[in-house]
């Protein structure tokens, strides 16, 4: 019998929101009749100047990508006012992470993370055999990270704000109070993949990658383009930290881990700001109705900074059923019980998607 990897024992796949496709085939439901609100993409879409771009180099794909990435690194550097060699381009920020996992821990290690956070921290450092340590509240209290750290030691510590799948921000000045307490041989992740949405909405929550290179040599900022940016099915994300992390980091790269299309897409993505402006805007006011409809249904909200909320169900439903019975109707949302959360996760959508998830739910309750 084949025998594989023992690390692999302990590990569960990473559920992905349900793909339309998929809908289709298990329910017989027509594509038009689905809406998706369950894996935290730009309902707007992407930039229409992006759209261009990528049919203007259609031709290029035959040949392999830059594997400098000049372009998608300069625009990074001008955006954030660092150097290129600040900066990493990963196939989604998830490479990233991977990348950071296999470059600082292995079977001795202590990862320490939020007691509800992103799956694939916990996913990449059971890769390596690492021990996983959480916090026990629900939204990061700093306090407690502390705490767990003297008395654990960790070799990497992952602060994911805003937090998914929660949307809770940590506030930056704590942020960095804390980070000026860790020691210089404790790697710590600041995973900002929805910060274009919390420092939107709160200036407080802002943290400018320029601050950590300058202050940390110990700490990488994530970022990507498949949230504010509308370019999910592109898979591009970065990381930004001193020279000597991006250097060793650069050592698990595979050549070409990028398409030729996807860097196209991010570089001029990068450069529309109105587009993503307005994307912003146009969440928070749509977030506005998704609080009224949770206070009318006597529904728990927790206060985003992101594109999606997360409605805390009572004692009275199930959210796997409430998912379940959703998803029958052609409505796809995120099930949080696997969080250990009687909870639904649901992308802020464009007006029209919003208005029929209001009714289908209220329908269930």
């Amino acid at each position: 019998m084949l025998q594989f990897n023992k690390k692999l024992e302990n590990i569960k796949t990473y559920e992905a929101g349900k793909p339309i496709e998929l809908v289709v085939r298990e329910f017989g439901i027509e594509p038009k009749d689905i809406v998706k609100l369950a894996s935290n993409e730009n309902p707007y879409g992407c930039s229409p100047k992006v759209q261009e771009a990528v049919r203007k180099i259609i031709s290029k794909m035959a040949l392999y990508p830059d594997d400098s990435m000049g372009k998608l690194k300069s625009a990074l550097s001008n955006r954030f006012e660092v150097r290129d060699a600040n900066i990493i381009i990963g196939s989604g920020s998830d490479q990233v992470i991977e990348f950071l996992m296999h470059s600082k821990a292995n079977e001795n290690s202590k990862i320490l993370m939020n007691s509800v956070t992103f799956a694939m921290y916990e996913i990449y450092a059971r890769h390596v055999g690492a021990q996983i340590i959480r916090t026990r509240s629900q939204e990061h209290d700093l306090d407690a990270f502390y705490t767990l750290y003297k008395k654990e030691k960790p070799d990497i510590i992952f602060l994911c704000t805003p937090n998914n799948p929660t949307g809770d921000a940590i506030d930056a000045k704590e942020m960095f109070a804390f980070l000026d307490k860790i020691d210089g041989n404790t790697l710590v992740v600041v995973d900002g993949a929805y910060m274009e949405y919390a420092q939107a909405k709160d200036s407080s929550k802002k943290v400018a990658p320029k601050s950590i290179v300058e202050s940390y040599e110990n700490v990488i900022y994530l970022g990507t383009f498949s949230k504010a940016y509308g370019l999910g099915g592109m898979r591009t994300g970065y990381g930004i930290a001193h020279a000597q992390i991006i250097k060793e980091l650069y050592k698990l790269r595979p050549p070409f881990n990028i398409t030729t299309l996807s860097l196209e897409a991010a570089s001029v993505a990068l450069g529309d700001e109105d587009f993503v402006n307005e994307s912003i805007t146009n969440n928070f006011l749509e977030m506005k109705r998704y609080e009224e409809f949770a206070s009318k249904q006597n529904i728990d909200i927790i206060n985003s900074y992101t594109n999606f909320v997360t409605l805390c169900l009572s004692d009275r439903y199930s959210s796997s059923d409430i998912a379940t019975k959703l998803l029958q109707k052609g409505m796809i949302v995120r099930d949080l019980s696997g969080y250990k959360m009687n909870a639904l996760r649901v992308t802020v959508g464009t007006p029209e998607q919003n208005t029929q998830f209001f009714k289908l739910l209220e329908e269930l309750i």
